[in-house]
């Protein structure tokens, strides 16, 4: 049927066979291969490799990469918990933008792959109605379109967010140098630059602020976003 979702095609019937072959264990290979090497790595030619199957045994599970993509995201969407029915609004956005984070840190491919266009496997489209749920039929958010605002703002910031994250991981890797090691190296002529007098407020960021880690940057900015949502949707 044309232009019919992977999700509404039945796999092929199983057959007698000493290489065992699903639409789980595709996306579980092509996972792996991500996880290793980036999405790179992934191609149906490879992930039959992986599975040591034929290449063209896999195109009876998934007949384009951009299928097999949407499978490997909505295996992580999978992997993320939500938040149990009737828990806080803003507890449940913490909890969603953590699970998101954590399983971007495991998958780093994840965070090249989120966002644009929503998702539409199941796991997608149940993280989707979670966060949704969470302010849903709140007095705080009294129609959809303001849980859309908010649940919108929320998922540009974790997806920003994490993006830097894994941005830093792969400059560490690529140049083999920590970011305190570049910093360090950049050191003479940051200070120099400083010492001009022309960047006094970045001079008080490099000499006065507290650098915290990754995480608690993270829970930082988060927390931001989740009190301005608040004082924009206190009752009166």
């Amino acid at each position: 049927m044309p232009n019919e979702l992977v999700w509404d095609r039945p796999e092929p019937p199983s057959k007698p066979s000493p290489t065992p072959l699903s639409r789980d264990l595709i996306v579980s290979a092509a996972i792996r291969l991500a996880d290793e090497g980036g999405l790179d790595e992934v191609s149906l030619r490879k992930v039959a490799a992986a599975l040591n199957a034929g290449p063209m045994r896999l195109y009876g599970y998934i007949e384009t990469k951009d299928e097999l993509l949407d499978l490997m995201v909505d295996e992580v969407y999978g992997e993320i918990e939500l938040p149990a029915p009737g828990t806080g609004w803003r507890e449940g956005l913490t909890q969603i933008a953590v699970g998101i984070r954590a399983a971007a840190k495991r998958h780093e491919w994840f965070v090249d792959l989120v966002g644009g266009r929503p998702r539409r496997g199941p796991n997608s489209l149940r993280h989707m109605e979670a966060s949704l749920a969470t302010l849903a039929g709140r007095p705080e958010f009294p129609t959809i379109d303001h849980v859309l605002g908010a649940v919108g703002t929320v998922m540009a910031f974790v997806h920003g967010a994490v993006r830097g994250e894994v941005a830093e991981a792969r400059a560490e890797r690529s140049s083999g140098m920590t970011e305190e090691q570049w910093q360090r190296a950049s050191g003479p002529y940051i200070e120099r630059m400083l010492a001009t007098g022309e960047f006094p407020t970045l001079a008080k960021v490099v000499y006065d602020a507290e650098h915290t880690d990754s995480a608690a940057v993270f829970d930082i900015g988060l927390s931001y976003v989740l009190d301005g949502i608040a004082t924009r949707h206190t009752p009166a």
